[in-house]
C-alpha cells in the first residue's frame, strides 16, 4: 500500500465534504472529492482509491445503490466503502452492510472514530502474509497470493470475508462466537457492532457457493467451519 492512501470522499454536502478532507490530510490521507454519482464515478475511473467514504443520500444515485453497483464491478468490489449517514436505525445498518459496504458511519462523527474506522479496513483489507496455503478437503486458501478456492473452482471473496474464511479454516470444527471473531478478525471492534459479523458470514457463505454447507450457524452460540456439515448427514439445516 502507498506511504499515502487514496480516499474517495462521495458527500453532496461542501462543509462536511471539506471538513473530513483537511482532517485526513492532517493525519496522511489523500483526500478526493466527488459531490454526486456521475462526479464519483468519474473519479474512480480515473484513479482507484484505497477506501470509499460514500454518503447515503446523493442526488441522483443514492450512496445505497453506487454501493451495490462497485461491488458488482471487478475493479471496484475489493475498495473498502465505508458509507455515511444520518441513518441510525438497526435495519438501515444492515442495508447499508448488505449493499456491500465493509462500515457504516452515523453523522455526527467525531474524527476520531472516521480515522480509526478507516484505518480499521485498510488493516483488513491487507493479505495475511503469515502462514502458507491451509486446505479443508477441497477447500483451498493461499494468504500469500489472496486466492481461495473450491473443488477447482476460484472463490470471489471481499477482503474481510477472505480473512474470516482463512481465520475460520485456521481453527476449524471450533464454535467461534460473534464476539471472539470481532477480536480474531476485525481485531478493533470499539466501533463495530457484533450484528456486522453476521452481514459478514451471509456474505462469505454466498461466495463459497457449494461449499457453503461447511459453514454453519450454532444456534445460541456462533459459528463453525467444518469438514463434516450436519446437512451432509441430517439434510438441510436452518
Amino acid at each position: 500500500m502507498r506511504n499515502t492512501p487514496r480516499v474517495l470522499i462521495v458527500e453532496d454536502e461542501a462543509p462536511i465534504a471539506e471538513l473530513i478532507a483537511v482532517n485526513l490530510r492532517h493525519n496522511g490521507f489523500q483526500p478526493t472529492w466527488a459531490m454526486d454519482s456521475e462526479s464519483a464515478q468519474r473519479e474512480l475511473n480515473a484513479v482507484l482509491p484505497d477506501v470509499i467514504l460514500l454518503d447515503w443520500m446523493l442526488p441522483g444515485e443514492s450512496g445505497l445503490s453506487l454501493a451495490r453497483k462497485w461491488r458488482q464491478d471487478a475493479r471496484t468490489k475489493s475498495v473498502p466503502i465505508l458509507m455515511l449517514t444520518a441513518r441510525s436505525d438497526e435495519s438501515d445498518r444492515v442495508a447499508g452492510l448488505d449493499a456491500g459496504a465493509d462500515d457504516y458511519i452515523v453523522k455526527p462523527f467525531s474524527t476520531k472514530e472516521m480515522l480509526a474506522r478507516i484505518r480499521a479496513v485498510l488493516r483488513r483489507r491487507a493479505p495475511e502474509q503469515t502462514g502458507g496455503p491451509v486446505a479443508m478437503g477441497a477447500l483451498l486458501l493461499d494468504p500469500t497470493t489472496h486466492r481461495a478456492s473450491y473443488d477447482g473452482q476460484p472463490l470471489k471473496l471481499g477482503p474481510t470475508e477472505f480473512k474470516l474464511l482463512h481465520y475460520l479454516m485456521g481453527h476449524a470444527e471450533r464454535v467461534h462466537s460473534r464476539g471472539q471473531l470481532l477480536d480474531k478478525v476485525w481485531g478493533d471492534h470499539v466501533f463495530i457492532e457484533e450484528r456486522t459479523v453476521d452481514v459478514h458470514i451471509k456474505r462469505l457463505r454466498e461466495a463459497l457457493g457449494p461449499a457453503s454447507a461447511l459453514l454453519e450457524t450454532v444456534r445460541g452460540a456462533g459459528y463453525r467451519l467444518t469438514a463434516q456439515p450436519l446437512a451432509a448427514v441430517h439434510g438441510p439445516s436452518s
